[in-house]
C-alpha cells in the first residue's frame, strides 16, 4: 500500500484559494499548501484552516499584516513559538487561519531523513511525511511541491519501521531511564505534574509504533486514539478501552492502579512487536 492512499481529496474552500491568490503575487513564494485535520476527514467545528507558505526569502511582516487586514477580525503576525507564523480569526466566519512559512530546502531535507535515510525520532517520527502527503496545493509556480508530493507518495520503508522500534520501544519499558521507571520515581515522590509529562511521552512514544506497525504515517498529535483505530488495523486488544481507563485513573490518590495499567498497556504492545517479528522472546 502506498501512502497517498490514507489522503482525502477535499473541497478547497472559497477563502482558501482567495488568501493564496494575495501570496502568490510574492516572487519568493514557491507553493502554497492546505494541511492539517480539514484535509483528512479528523476535523470538527473548533478546527482551524493549516495554511504553508513554501518560500525562497522572507514576506515583509507589513505585507503579511496587510493580507490579514482583508480578511482577519483578530490576528497574530509574526508568531516564532514554533514554526513562523501568523494566526487570524477570520471576520465573517470566526473561523481560525494559521499560516506558517517554511523553505523549502529545509523540509526536502526532513523528508529525505525520514524516507531516505531512515531517521526516527522520539515520538511524532513520520508527521512531517504525513503533512506533506495530505497537503492540497493550492500554487506550485514551477511544480516544486508536487514533485514533492511524489517523492513522498512511496511505501512505508522497512528500515524506517524497524528504526521507530528501535528508538522508541526501549524508553517504554526496557531501558534504566524508561518511562515506566521515570513514573514510579515521579509517584514515590508525589509529583504528579512529572506523572502527567511522563506519562504524555510515554504515549507519544508508544502512538509512534503503532503507526509504523502499520505502515501509516503519523497524523500528528491531535485525535491520537480516534486516528490509530480509524487508520491502524494491527493494534493491541481493547486498545481504545485501556487509553481511556489510564486516563481515569489518573485521578487515583495511590497511583497504583494507573501504574498497573501502563504497564499492561506497554506489555500488550510487547507481544504486538514480538508477533509482527520486531522483537524475539
Amino acid at each position: 500500500m502506498f501512502a497517498q492512499d490514507f489522503v482525502g481529496n477535499p473541497t478547497i474552500p472559497p477563502l482558501l484559494e482567495k488568501v493564496a491568490a494575495e501570496f502568490a503575487v510574492f516572487p519568493q513564494v514557491v507553493a502554497i499548501a492546505w494541511a492539517g485535520s480539514r484535509t483528512n476527514q479528523s476535523s470538527d467545528r473548533e478546527s482551524d484552516y493549516d495554511l504553508y507558505v513554501y518560500r525562497d526569502a522572507d514576506i515583509a511582516v507589513e505585507d503579511r499584516s496587510a493580507i490579514a487586514k482583508k480578511f482577519a477580525q483578530k490576528m497574530e503576525i509574526n508568531n516564532q513559538f514554533w514554526e513562523t507564523g501568523d494566526e487570524w480569526i477570520v471576520s465573517e466566519s470566526g473561523v481560525g487561519v494559521d499560516l506558517m512559512y517554511r523553505n523549502p530546502q529545509w523540509i526536502e531535507g526532513e523528508i529525505d531523513r525520514i524516507l531516505v535515510h531512515h531517521q526516527a525520532s522520539v515520538g511524532y517520527s513520520t508527521c512531517l511525511w504525513w503533512n506533506v502527503l495530505t497537503s492540497v496545493c493550492l500554487f506550485d509556480r514551477n511544480g516544486w511541491f508536487k514533485k514533492l508530493q511524489e517523492k513522498a507518495n512511496q511505501p512505508y520503508p522497512d528500515e524506517l519501521k524497524k528504526a521507530i522500534v528501535a528508538k522508541n520501544y526501549p524508553i517504554l519499558k526496557q531501558n534504566i531511564s524508561a518511562y515506566t521507571h521515570q513514573l514510579q520515581l515521579a509517584i514515590d515522590r508525589q509529583d504528579k505534574i512529572s506523572v502527567l509529562h511522563r506519562t504524555t511521552a510515554l504515549l507519544a512514544s508508544y502512538f509512534d509504533i503503532v503507526f509504523a506497525l502499520n505502515s501509516v504515517p503519523h497524523p500528528g498529535e491531535k485525535r491520537l486514539l480516534q486516528q490509530v483505530l480509524k487508520l491502524c488495523d494491527q493494534v493491541p486488544e481493547n486498545l481504545g478501552e485501556k487509553i481511556n481507563e489510564i486516563i481515569d485513573s489518573l485521578s487515583s490518590e495511590s497511583y497504583s492502579l494507573f501504574l498497573e495499567k501502563i504497564n499492561l498497556l506497554v506489555d500488550d504492545l510487547e507481544q504486538l512487536l514480538i508477533t509482527e517479528s520486531f522483537l524475539t522472546n
